[in-house]
């Protein structure tokens, strides 16, 4: 039996021309997530890589989703490298580590935590003191499913990619497969494997090569693309065949200029099947721009269901430490 694929974006918070306009400013900028979680199944909370949330605030993610709804969560900078001193990686600090853990606890307690996102530095080589960094991650997340994204071509050529992939079998932990742009070391080639039984990723960054490399003021800059369909078709069969091999498997878009990231979302999903809910209007006049047509899937498409609504007791207190974390 072939096991879910789900297709979500990387964070639920940037999208242009996607969320109504009472959505877009004040105290009901939180209900986006109870929005987007209408037309998506998945999110990749990509926030806790810059700042380590309260667990009252990722509680209040719990209570205005889905109980099917699932998230991954990036891991905090100083676990995957990022943070240097004289330009070398400096370990977590004992607090990081204590409030990383304390943050994701909600999300444990109520099943919706399905994968911790290690995603290494671009200066985070295939060596030693980085193999040391998985190791360290394992030990921090006995019982989580941990998902690797490496971002230095050592690990894959030269021969490294068959000890890069035997190493990620042994700690049970998933590879994240990504599509980006093949120029210079820091990328991976567009893969897509099977290193856990738990899960299979693929994530897709875009494939600007003019802004692979540059530093803008937001990371829409550097992930301004919109893929075509028949760009994104390329990646269905493997996503399948993982599915077909009783793996579950997370496809997420991190394009994260405009509605790109959804605007394709939709389109993948469609693919996979069964079809997404029928996209809000400026996403498929955004699809008929793009393609000079409305895609036919979108007249079959059923309406999105009614959103969740939040618990007895619980919207007042998810507003207040939502508000206090923006």
């Amino acid at each position: 039996m072939a096991a879910p694929i789900l297709v979500g974006t990387c964070n639920w918070a940037d999208h242009q021309d996607f969320y109504p306009e009472e959505l877009d400013r004040g105290r009901r900028q939180r209900d986006r997530l109870t929005y987007y979680a209408r037309y998506f199944p998945v999110v990749e909370v990509d926030s806790t890589f810059y700042g380590i949330p309260k667990p009252t605030v990722v509680d209040g993610w719990v209570q205005r989703s889905p109980d099917d709804f699932v998230f991954n969560v990036k891991a905090y900078r100083s676990l995957t490298g990022h943070e240097r001193e004289d330009r070398v990686p400096r370990p977590p600090t004992a607090d990081e580590e204590r409030e990383f853990l304390a943050a994701l606890e909600p999300l444990r307690e109520s099943g919706k935590l399905r994968a911790v996102h290690y995603q290494l530095a671009p200066w985070m080589t295939n060596t030693p003191q980085s193999r040391e960094v998985l190791l360290a991650a394992r030990d921090r997340h006995p019982n989580d499913i941990v998902a690797v994204e490496f971002r230095h071509r050592s690990w894959f050529d030269n021969g490294g990619w068959p000890a890069t992939e035997e190493l990620l079998r042994e700690l049970d932990f998933v590879y994240v497969g990504v599509d980006a742009p093949q120029i210079g070391s820091a990328t991976a080639p567009p893969h897509l494997a099977i290193t856990s039984p738990r899960l299979c990723i693929a994530r897709f960054h875009g494939r600007n090569r003019r802004t692979w490399y540059i530093r803008g003021q937001t990371s829409a800059d550097r992930f301004d693309y919109l893929y075509t369909p028949q760009e994104l078709e390329s990646w269905v069969p493997a996503v399948r065949a993982a599915s077909e091999r009783g793996v579950p498997v997370h496809a997420l878009f991190n394009n994260n200029r405009s509605n790109y990231a959804v605007v394709n979302a939709f389109d993948l999903a469609a693919m996979l099947g069964p079809l997404p809910p029928r996209p809000p209007a400026p996403i498929i006049e955004a699809m008929e721009r793009r393609d000079g047509h409305v895609p036919d899937w979108v007249r079959k498409a059923d309406e999105p269901p009614a959103p969740v609504a939040p618990r007895p007791g619980q919207e007042a207190e998810g507003q207040r430490q939502l508000r206090l974390s923006l």
